[in-house]
């Protein structure tokens, strides 16, 4: 008498891909012969070839009698090996049964074999260590996981005394592993931010329908080091930030500088997208094409950078930006267009370029972009607005889609956006100023350690602020050119307006004075005095910046050019290279009373590289 064979209740089977959520929407469309394989398609058709031939053909029932004499016959006729009557009798029956759908005649090889798993419990176990260590972020090889799960099998096979526990093979544990739903692996090796980009759907913004709806602003270091227009020093890499329109593809305005990505990049590129660019272009007359973009932005997609938070940039944006749309982090497709002009500067513009650099060490290899850079910093700002104008707005797409600069043109044709007025212009500037608060107290503004006053102004306070004692002064707005401190705007209620307050600078300290250069003279002033501020200090401490300034032109002139870029490039931070302003790191000569001062007051303390880098390092920037 045979007895049933039982399986082992407490054996689990082999977990294979978890149920996908997906699952639980609608119920999928079912699969067509398309979908198969094509040696399953292939025998499919040939199943329902003589089906048809001999429903055709067949005289009476599907029997042996009847179907034996024809199948030479049929083959003959099919072209293809003919299978037994039996067979035939067999689909017959089953494509009758299934309504005559050709499905039902589809091979089921895949249900054939053994569907369940052969593991035991013993050994599971051990499968189940292997996996954790698998699924790890150090993310070892399946070869190691293999061999630990090996190894742990062993070592338990020493203290058992019955039957020992049998190890799969390599390829049925990495089948195994292969069964694991990828999303988790990647989840678990990788980190949730990579597995969600390579798994989940990417959608699509609604498609802008004009020119300026949507606009993309973001920041990006060169790959390339360029050269002091005087010196011919390496001052490393600049940093790029560009502005594109969704619609068009044009690059409506950008600002390279050496200083780190801030507001003030962001202010400065903002100009350039908003105003004409008539002007800007005769300074460069090689150009072939005009640069038409211009006008008030409606949406500015940006990032979460610290810069893009600023309160004085979110100010601004409600004036001269309809909407700011930010960015969640880490979701660069949100923004493809600037991305992709970022990638196709890299690898069409500077890819040739003497002094480029490589993103990855390894890339570098002999190559020495500092030795070997020979472009000016001016001739390159040249070359990128020939690049941008002439070559990347009017060549087409991949796809021969769009050419930016008549996509642009045909937009605006039919609905311009709304221009800069010459009133809106010269508020420009204000708007798009550095704002505070500032108490208004006697002696004026107090800001950036400076003092800004005039008898106009001490007037306004004299007969129009409110009379709140003097343990609380009235708070007014302060809009600060930061490439400028000589003067501030400060918004006056019963004017209505901005009123021009000049600094308090009996000597010409703040005259065409940036706040970058203003912040390290203050740092070099506190190790002057520990005392209160006065602007002979800040002045004595002026020339022995640049003092120290000409003494490495001076050296870099009568020696061998520096490869140090570190040093070359905080020189360039400092002295404001960029595209709108100076190539060079060498300063025109002091005007006025500053320059009479003695150099031997300051020339003692001077400070050394290594204080002067200290002190560079630990500025915020603004």
């Amino acid at each position: 008498m045979a007895f049933p064979s039982f399986e082992d209740e407490f054996v689990p089977e082999l977990p294979v891909q978890e149920q996908s959520p997906a699952n639980d929407g609608p119920e999928p469309i079912p699969r067509d012969i398309a979908s198969y394989p094509e040696a399953v398609r292939d025998e499919t058709y040939r199943r329902i070839a003589y089906l048809r031939w001999f429903r055709d053909n067949l005289k009476g029932g599907w029997t042996q009698k009847n179907i034996e004499p024809l199948i030479a016959q049929a083959k003959s006729a099919i072209g293809k090996p003919a299978p037994s009557w039996r067979t035939l009798a067999s689909w017959w029956q089953t494509y009758k049964k299934a309504g005559y759908s050709i499905q039902a005649l589809v091979p089921k090889h895949g249900n054939k074999g053994n569907t369940k798993s052969r593991t035991s419990s013993g050994e599971q176990q051990f499968f189940d260590k292997a996996i954790e260590r698998y699924l790890i972020p150090q993310r070892p090889s399946v070869a190691a996981v293999y061999q630990f799960y090996k190894d742990s099998i062993r070592v338990e096979n020493l203290k058992l005394l019955g039957d020992k526990v049998a190890p799969i093979s390599y390829r049925a544990f990495l089948d195994r592993i292969n069964r694991l739903p990828p999303y988790e692996v990647m989840k678990a090796r990788h980190g949730k931010y990579k597995a969600d980009v390579e798994f989940n759907a990417i959608g699509r913004h609604i498609p802008p329908t004009r020119a300026l709806e949507r606009v993309e602003i973001d920041h990006t270091p060169l790959d390339l080091i360029l050269l002091d227009d005087e010196l011919h020093i390496p001052l490393g890499r600049a940093f790029l930030t560009l502005l594109i329109d969704s619609y068009s593809k044009c690059v409506v305005g950008f600002h390279i500088g050496y200083k780190e990505p801030s507001y003030y990049s962001v202010k400065m590129a903002l100009l350039n997208a908003m105003k004409p660019k008539e002007e800007l272009c005769r300074r460069f007359p090689q150009l072939r094409n005009d640069w038409p973009c211009h006008g008030k932005i409606e949406t500015l997609v940006v990032d979460n950078g610290a810069e893009f938070w600023s309160k004085s940039l979110e100010q601004a944006c409600l004036e001269v930006v309809t909407d700011i749309q930010f960015n969640p982090v880490k979701r660069p497709w949100l923004k493809p267009m600037v991305e992709r002009i970022f990638g196709k500067i890299n690898s069409e513009l500077l890819i040739s370029m003497p002094g480029k650099t490589f993103s990855n060490i390894l890339e570098k290899e002999d190559y020495n972009p500092a030795k070997d850079a020979v472009i000016r910093f001016s001739t390159f700002n040249e070359l990128f607005h020939q690049w941008i104008i002439d070559v990347y707005h009017m060549e087409s797409d991949s796809r021969c889609q769009w050419i930016p600069y008549y996509t642009w043109q045909q937009s605006v044709a039919h609905l311009p956006p709304l221009p800069l007025s010459n009133d809106d212009q010269k508020k420009l500037e204000i708007v798009l100023a550095q704002s505070d608060y500032r108490k208004h107290r006697r002696g004026g503004i107090q800001i950036h350690n400076l003092r800004y006053d005039s008898d106009k102004f001490a007037t306004y306070r004299k007969y129009h602020t409110a009379n709140r004692g003097r343990s609380e002064q009235p708070s007014v707005l302060v809009k600060t050119n930061l490439d400028d401190l000589s003067y501030i705007h400060v918004y006056v209620e019963q004017l209505k307006g901005y009123m021009v307050v000049p600094c308090v600078d009996p000597v010409g300290y703040t005259k065409g004075l940036s706040l970058q250069q203003h912040k390290v003279n203050c740092c070099l002033h506190r190790e002057f005095i520990k005392g209160q501020l006065d602007l002979d200090s800040l002045a004595q401490v002026r020339m022995a910046i640049h003092q120290r300034i000409e003494q490495e032109v001076t050296e870099l002139k009568e020696g061998k050019r520096s490869g140090k870029v570190k040093q070359a490039a905080k020189l360039a931070r400092h002295q404001g290279v960029s595209s709108v302003g100076a190539g060079t790191v060498v300063s025109k000569l002091l005007e006025g009373s500053i320059a009479a001062i003695q150099e031997e007051e300051t020339k003692s303390d001077l400070p050394n590289q290594d204080d002067w880098d200290a002190m560079l390092s630990g500025l915020e920037p603004y």
